[in-house]
């Protein structure tokens, strides 16, 4: 028996006496200059799922290392089930199990050999192996797949992995770091039922998160901020502190990415998103009511109160989001009109050998409308991207990007859109400065004319200190910013952006929206995939995309219409997705059934 598996069965017969799963006290860590942590006290509750929510940059993942004990405190102390993390390092590799942000399986390995890695590696007994994927696999429901490929598992399935793999030894403990981060929602919805039954066996879970409603569903919540742990507790007691702040303009009669911009631009207001044809505001803390009252009258909208939420308060808490001006759509010219149409595909088709990714895909995106296309992972909606942007060629069916042929007229077409891809159109090898200029180069830009564009991307995206890295070592939101301004570099008619804000803090992907939706009031047509459901109801219209095909197209209200029922409250954007799908799923099992019969 290895030395690993040794101390894992000591442990569990003499735990140190502790009614915590972690407890941190007075943390500090520091890599050289930089304080990751300052001063941070915390406890985890066994039996709880606990949330570790912030911006970019907040210390999460620097924490989660900490309690995993593979990092040590530069002063302070971290204990897990009772074990110090640092003269009990090893006892708390046996009893925590963690899946860092990027976690590592072995792609060219199928499923089944990578649980047998972990397997070896956490030194489980080989006559435990069985026994122990056998569980594995039926708790996360991979049985059909154990021989596939990790690389050719969804995004969804890789977690569902990940999660085994880190559940290997039956830890006390559960560190998950952004388990959900590009993960569909029907996926997202199958993590959180497994976390929860695990908490139901009494497992401590800590969730970091970017996904404020799965914050709002934890026990507790750790809401951190440069460093420092600003509220520590139920996240409905801080949703509750923002009583009679939260309002809803509903049906305003001017253009709602107009009123958001107006709300957003009154002293009044800290924060505000789109929620349909509605659109939602909180109020600074002891600001009276007076001005959105009077934009209401102005705008002709109902204006109510609604129950605030904890993304309220976690924004409200940081300070307020951004306001509702765009500085490089102001700096834009308006996007001449050339047609109603801007993009559209007529019975778009991919296969990759006997694989249809894309099966007669049609649809027509208006000039200055925003298009979202969403699915689970592996629907089709990366494919039907790069179909459109020219980067892949349909096995049949047409293309058209502001009137021009993307089959036959692709360089022409190329020139009037722009890209930002899933995983980063960025080059690792250049540095940041070095991208901008490879950029504005492919666009003919030269001389001083480059000079300008660059200065002016530098400035917007505020990324003059990070001009010489490299953007595989730039904070997350900071890339972000760099792929957008490289798409936006020759200021193109048509942006496309491939899930954009995946990964991204909510204060960095409201800096986003307020660029997307300057840029479409000046008649830009964006066409953009998320799993964020709050995003998509910033669209004018969303294709729902499901095993290839187009199974939904509609604006949000529309699709939430029709699987709300009657007399029920308003479904959300996700509920929508999960019902819409399920009923797709309902029906193919059906019609199975009829064909078995």
């Amino acid at each position: 028996m290895s030395s690993q598996c040794s101390s894992a069965t000591d442990a569990a017969q003499s735990p140190p006496l502790s009614p915590w799963a972690v407890e941190i006290v007075d943390v500090c860590k520091r890599f050289g200059r930089t304080e990751a942590i300052r001063n941070v006290s915390a406890r985890v509750l066994p039996g709880k799922l606990t949330g570790l929510v912030g911006p970019d940059g907040a210390g999460k993942t620097t924490l989660m290392r900490l309690m995993a004990a593979l990092i040590a405190p530069s002063a302070g102390s971290v204990s897990v089930a009772g074990f110090d993390s640092v003269r009990d390092g090893e006892r708390i590799h046996a009893l925590a199990g963690y899946m860092p942000q990027r976690f590592g399986l072995y792609e060219d390995l199928s499923a089944m050999e990578n649980l047998r890695l972990y397997a070896h590696l956490q030194g489980l007994q080989p006559n435990l192996h069985r026994q122990t994927f056998e569980r594995l696999l039926a708790f996360t429901r991979l049985e059909p797949f154990t021989q596939r490929l990790a690389g050719r598992l969804s995004g969804g399935m890789k977690q569902k992995l990940g999660l085994a793999c880190a559940m290997m030894g039956r830890p006390r403990v559960l560190l998950l770091d952004e388990p959900s981060v590009g993960v569909d929602p029907v996926s997202r919805h199958e993590l959180w039922e497994m976390v929860r039954a695990l908490t139901g066996e009494g497992m401590a879970v800590v969730w970091s998160t970017s996904y404020l409603d799965e914050a709002e569903r934890c026990d507790q919540v750790l809401l951190m901020n440069e460093g420092r742990i600003e509220y520590e507790g139920p996240p409905g007691e801080l949703a509750s502190a923002l009583e009679h702040r939260s309002f809803r303009l509903r049906n305003p009669q001017q253009d709602r990415r107009l009123v958001l911009s107006r709300a957003l631009d009154l002293k009044s207001v800290c924060d505000g998103v789109i929620q349909g044809n509605s659109v939602r505001v909180v109020l600074r803390k002891d600001a009276g009511d007076e001005e959105i009252h009077g934009l209401a009258r102005e705008v002709e909208a109902q204006l109510a109160p609604v129950a605030p939420r904890f993304e309220d308060a976690f924004v409200d808490l940081l300070g307020g989001g951004p306001s509702g001006t765009s500085v490089i759509a102001a700096r834009m010219t308006p996007v001449r009109a050339e047609g109603k149409v801007a993009v559209e595909c007529r019975d778009l088709t991919r296969r990759f050998g006997n694989f249809v990714a894309t099966d007669r895909i049609s649809f027509q995106v208006r000039q200055g409308e925003i298009f979202g296309l969403l699915g689970p992972n592996g629907a089709g909606k990366s494919t039907t991207f790069k179909m459109l942007c020219g980067l892949l060629k349909p096995s049949s069916g047409q293309a058209h990007v502001m009137g021009l042929d993307l089959g036959t007229a692709t360089s022409q077409a190329k020139s009037k859109l722009g890209y930002m891809a899933q995983k980063f159109s960025l080059y690792g090898l250049l540095s940041a400065r070095q991208n901008l200029e490879f950029s504005a180069g492919i666009y003919g830009f030269t001389g001083a004319a480059k000079r300008e564009r660059i200065g002016e991307m530098i400035e917007i995206f505020q990324l003059r200190k990070y001009l010489g890295a490299s953007p595989n070592d730039l904070p997350l939101g900071f890339k972000q910013r760099l792929a957008l301004a490289c798409a936006l570099m020759h200021r193109p008619p048509v942006l496309f952006l491939d899930e954009p804000t995946s990964g991204v803090d909510p204060i960095t992907r409201r800096e986003f929206w307020t660029h997307i939706n300057g840029l479409v009031r000046k008649g830009v047509t964006v066409l953009v995939t998320t799993h964020f459901m709050d995003e998509a109801e910033y669209c004018d219209r969303v294709a729902l995309m499901y095993q290839a095909k187009v199974i939904a197209l509609d604006t949000p209200d529309g699709l939430k219409r029709t699987v709300a029922g009657d007399g029920a409250a308003e479904p959300t954007m996700e509920a929508a997705f999960i019902r819409l799908i399920q009923t797709v799923d309902a029906k193919n099992a059906e019609l199975h059934a009829r064909q078995a019969a």
